[in-house]
């Protein structure tokens, strides 16, 4: 064991230490490892540098680089509607609630729930045959009575004649003459009561007094109604014509007196809850005599044909009132309008391709289009997209149509946006 542990020289054998085996190489020195790991931290650095510095290739060059891109359009002379935009709810111009006037049995019913009816139709029938026996009655009557005075009226005759050779006493014509007008009090009593019994006869026969969709049924057939019934025995909504209340700001007052004593017809146009699809078209009928100190407005009514029926009542709709209309005036897209430090002002292309920024003052908005009191003519160009990059007086490109065309309404118009460094 002695002789595998020691160093044989002539074999190229290390020597070895006590406890290593003769095939285990010595440790190596700390500095070595450590030069190691320079050498490779020094190799990633170098690759990395070069990857960094080394030549890129060259990117074709935008010969537009640095001249921001727009689109424009032009300024025109139109029309711009004036309007005023409020809610509404439909109303019926007539709602009847049809009640009995007599006493009697529900006979029949007429109609079916839902049904349209006309004016006259019947709807209910009540038993009429005791208010029949009453007219019987009354009309026997008037017979008697009036044979009763057909026969005072001949005998008064009598007398007349005997009174004037004083055939007869004076007290005797003048109780004739009473007992004649006696009895054409009777036949006017009688007649009073056969009118009475061929009106309840006639209210035995409930008919719609207007044109009109009928409600749901509340007194079925075989039950006893007396006049006055709080209850009711239908409802008749008139559908055709309908009208729409509506509120406006008191301050819209002033044009749309000026322009109803004027002797103008106000267009008004109903859409549905979303404002977006159109229900019917009509126009503005009348308005309240007095504002609403609560809220500031006034109720305005308009009429709608609704032969269609697209207006229903007590239905909620958005109204849209044409006051007036400008004529011949400066019109621009909204998505031209910008605000900012110099109020509200356009960026307007000049002839060399710079934009300058013109304060004007705006009119009514008409759907994506408003009209331009100052500051504008007919025939500018106005920039309608990419102006968030424009600043008084730079240069630039108008927008070819490969890259896009500009939208109808940019997304922040209306909105304030960074004013230009050099606004005027």
């Amino acid at each position: 064991m002695d002789d595998r542990t020691k160093t044989d020289p002539s074999k190229g054998w290390p020597e070895t230490r006590p406890g290593q085996t003769p095939f285990e190489h010595p440790p190596r020195p700390r500095w070595g490892r450590r030069l190691g790991v320079f050498l490779v931290l020094l190799l990633v650095a170098g690759v990395a540098l070069w990857v960094y510095l080394r030549p890129q290739p060259a990117a074709p060059r935008n010969p537009r680089s640095g001249v921001p891109p727009v689109a424009t359009a032009p300024v025109q002379s139109g029309d711009i509607n004036v309007t005023t935009n409020a809610l509404g709810t439909v109303t019926s111009i007539a709602t009847v609630t049809l009640r009995s006037q007599i006493s009697g049995q529900i006979v029949r019913v007429a109609y079916q729930e839902g049904q349209i009816v006309n004016k006259g139709d019947l709807l209910v029938e009540i038993d009429s045959r005791p208010y029949q026996l009453a007219l019987a009655q009354a009309e026997g009557l008037l017979k008697r009575d009036q044979a009763l005075l057909d026969a005072a009226q001949r005998d008064l005759e009598r007398y007349q004649n005997l009174a004037k050779t004083n055939a007869i006493p004076r007290q005797q014509l003048d109780t004739q003459a009473a007992l004649v007008l006696q009895y054409q009090g009777n036949v006017m009593t009688d007649q009073a009561q056969i009118d009475t019994a061929k009106l309840n006869i006639a209210y035995c026969h409930i008919v719609a007094p207007v044109s009109g969709r009928v409600g749901l049924r509340q007194v079925d057939q075989g039950n006893y109604v007396t006049a006055g019934d709080a209850t009711g025995l239908v409802v008749i909504t008139q559908l055709t014509p309908i009208s729409v209340v509506f509120t406006t700001a008191e301050d819209n007052l002033p044009p749309i007196l000026k322009r109803v004593q004027g002797g103008a017809t106000l267009p008004v146009t109903a859409y549905d809850r979303s404002g977006t699809t159109k229900l019917a078209t009509g126009q503005l009928l009348t308005f309240d005599n007095q504002i609403d100190t609560t809220t500031g407005t006034v109720k305005l009514r308009a009429q709608f044909g609704n032969e269609d029926s697209a207006l229903f009542p007590n239905q909620f709709v958005n109204v849209q009132l044409l006051v007036d209309v400008l004529r011949d005036t400066a019109v621009v897209p909204t998505s031209a309008i910008q605000r900012g430090a110099p109020g509200t002002f356009v960026y307007v292309v000049n002839a060399d391709s710079t934009v300058a920024v013109r304060k004007i003052e705006l009119g009514p908005v008409d759907g994506d289009r408003v009209a331009v009191k100052s500051g504008l003519k007919a025939g500018d160009q106005v920039v309608v997209d990419g102006a968030d990059k424009l600043r008084d007086g730079i240069k630039i490109t108008l927008r070819g149509p490969d890259d896009g065309n500009a939208p109808a309404a940019a997304p922040n118009a209306g909105q304030r946006t960074r004013p230009p460094r050099n606004a005027r």
